[in-house]
């Protein structure tokens, strides 16, 4: 699969390229344009158990949609994410994969497999939720962001600090540590910070210049 990203960093689309016989996994609802010639199909990937873990747990679908391309020629696939922002693609290798959080993995390669991670405790307190999904194997990772990205490559046993709700992905094998920001209940209220990760190096973080919840916490009275 070869990939194109247009239209970044507001509003990223990323162009999945196949070959004639190739096939993608699509995030369900993530499809936004295709070529003619383009078959899909909609599975529980991994079975009925890992689909209903990955649902019920991080809570992205049930279902993954496959696009084969069933064309003589090249064919593509346009997918993008449900909020507004940029998309990035990365390469995923055995031994070298990636941590991604809830609802940022929107397409892969069918050599890629896809589980759930648990994310520490303390994240059982935090609106991001509990798990985080694993991505190993072979291939290409196609992930969305909420906002413009942000690429943190660190050294060994340099560090990053994150609020958790602005993390979009890490690579495997990275030393993270979740805690609270303030202590006591009262602190975290009148400071508005909730849950940090520190990551620490070598490897690469991805982080979203824009929080989805609280974006959503601060329209939700409006929506009512």
């Amino acid at each position: 699969m070869q990939i194109e990203i247009r239209h970044s960093p507001s509003f990223g689309v990323a162009r999945c390229i196949l070959a004639p016989g190739e096939t993608i996994n699509v995030e369900s609802g993530a499809m936004y344009a295709q070529t003619f010639g383009i078959e899909v199909e909609a599975k529980m990937e991994g079975g009925l158990f890992a689909a209903a873990k990955r649902s019920l747990i991080s809570g992205d679908s049930f279902f993954v949609s496959k696009f084969t391309n069933k064309h003589t020629g090249a064919g593509w696939v346009d997918v993008v994410s449900v909020l507004p922002g940029d998309v990035f693609a990365f390469d995923v290798n055995p031994g070298a994969g990636l941590i991604l959080t809830k609802g940022a993995w929107i397409a892969s390669d069918l050599g890629v497999e896809l589980d759930t991670k648990f994310g520490g405790a303390g994240t059982f307190f935090g609106g991001e939720g509990i798990f985080l999904i694993k991505a190993s194997g072979f291939g290409k990772v196609i992930a969305a962001a909420y906002g413009a990205i942000d690429v943190h490559s660190l050294k060994p046993n340099e560090g990053l600090t994150i609020d958790t709700g602005h993390l979009v992905a890490y690579e495997e094998g990275m030393n993270v540590r979740t805690r609270k920001i303030s202590s006591g209940i009262m602190n975290t209220l009148k400071s508005g910070e909730g849950l940090v990760m520190d990551i620490m190096g070598p490897g690469d973080v991805v982080t979203q210049s824009r929080n989805p919840a609280a974006f959503f916490a601060a329209t939700a009275p409006a929506a009512r």
